[in-house]
């Protein structure tokens, strides 16, 4: 038996969770990232209507593992205390979804600015984690191209002040941020809770898993050595709804787009990682 689990962000599939659903029978997934939903942004949801999808998702066998959320993708200079109120009702939904981890991130900047920031960063970082205690939802940092955690030495700066707050890890974001995976691995193994599954070329244009510079093998590798876990398959092998909405304003994902549908694509992404495993 594999010790990893696969999970997904099945919005990558269709953007109507009826199809979410099918994309992930269709290939033995059973938990669920949750990112897009009908076309919205997982945060739009109410209350109510997080209840009535968790019940929809819970009769199909699919446990929502985690809540893709968009939380620390604003300025850092943003309007911060409405980013707050955000956060705080992001976590109800998680708390309703049955999602034990929350991912976020480390807020837009120049990176030559980076520096200067970092103060401000864990600053506000420390206050999202403070608002978590007690609801039980793990918050996860993932590394990510024009965020203050964009390579692996500032990952670790956010992860020595807030030691609460644990690491995805991206291959395919460090590969377009010109930071070697495998090092990148070595410094934050200590914090990683779970990876996201993506691989890109050094050109940045995204590809299957292990077709890339992500060295993605050795990194399979690296996890089992410290037990495995969950990977989540974030394929961005296709254009989806809400593609847009995850990148700094000016920036674009280069997707090698060889595939007839996004389904394909999909497909086309989880079999490659099958194949690695």
């Amino acid at each position: 038996m594999s010790i990893f689990k696969l999970c997904a962000f099945a919005d990558e599939a269709d953007p109507a969770v009826s199809g979410q659903i099918d994309a992930l029978h269709g290939n033995g997934i059973e938990l669920i990232e949750l990112r897009g939903v009908d076309g919205k942004n997982v945060t739009e949801l109410t209350c109510d209507e997080m209840k009535q999808l968790r019940n929809r998702l819970d009769g199909e066998g699919i446990k929502i593992w985690s809540i893709g959320s968009p939380i620390g993708k604003i300025d850092i200079n943003g309007d911060f205390d409405a980013h707050v109120e955000l956060f705080r009702h992001t976590l109800e939904l998680a708390n309703i979804a049955g999602a034990g981890k929350l991912r976020m991130f480390s807020f837009f900047m120049n990176p030559e600015d980076a520096p200067k920031y970092k103060n401000k960063v864990i600053e506000q970082l420390g206050v999202l984690v403070d608002v978590a205690k007690g609801s039980g939802i793990t918050l996860c940092h993932e590394n990510e191209k024009d965020i203050y955690g964009d390579i692996a030495s500032r990952c670790v700066d956010i992860h020595k002040a807030l030691p609460e707050l644990r690491a995805v890890y991206d291959p395919a974001n460090f590969v377009q941020c010109g930071q070697d995976t495998l090092e990148a691995w070595d410094l934050l193994a200590p914090y990683i809770d779970y990876m996201h599954m993506k691989d890109a070329r050094p050109d940045k244009v995204i590809v299957p898993a292990g077709k890339g510079a992500g060295n993605v093998p050795k990194l399979l590798e690296n996890y089992a050595a410290i037990g495995g876990g969950v990977i989540t398959l974030e394929p961005h092998l296709y254009e989806f709804v809400g593609l847009a909405g995850l990148e700094r304003e000016g920036a674009t994902s280069v997707i090698g787009n060889n595939y007839a549908t996004k389904r394909e694509a999909f497909d086309a992404g989880v079999n490659a990682l099958k194949a690695l495993i």
